[in-house]
């Protein structure tokens, strides 16, 4: 067994793991629309998104509505990728993740509002 050759438990004798060049892949690019699905499943994003509903519901009568709002979702969307970092999407730039961010976080949002619509209208 050569020294490039994989063991029984596919590593070389160095202990490293073995492989074969012709078998690796170019990892998977990232689409604007993965990222925009990845964004709107997040749930550490949508409980953030939640928390800022009800902060500016509660608030709503010294601070308004939209502004805080607004100013809640473009937040959102500029503190989790610098935060958390990338991951997969660091080929498609920071300004790019946050801008889908932005458009993630207002459709969460808006899902979140007319629960509250629906809600509040069913109670009276």
């Amino acid at each position: 067994m050569g020294a490039a050759d994989p063991g029984p438990r596919g590593l070389d004798r160095a202990g490293r793991l073995a492989y074969d060049n012709a078998t690796l892949k170019e990892p998977a690019r990232m689409s604007l629309s993965d990222l925009l699905q990845s964004q709107l499943l997040d749930p550490f994003r949508l409980g953030l998104i939640i928390a800022l509903l009800y902060t500016t519901l509660r608030n709503r009568v010294a601070t308004g509505l939209a502004l805080p709002l607004a100013a809640g979702v473009v937040f959102v969307a500029v503190i989790l990728p610098t935060t958390m970092g990338l991951g997969a999407a660091a080929e498609l730039g920071l300004w790019t993740v946050i801008g889908v961010g932005i458009v993630a976080n207002a459709i969460l949002l808006a899902v979140a509002l007319a629960g509250w619509w629906i809600i509040r209208r069913f109670q009276g």
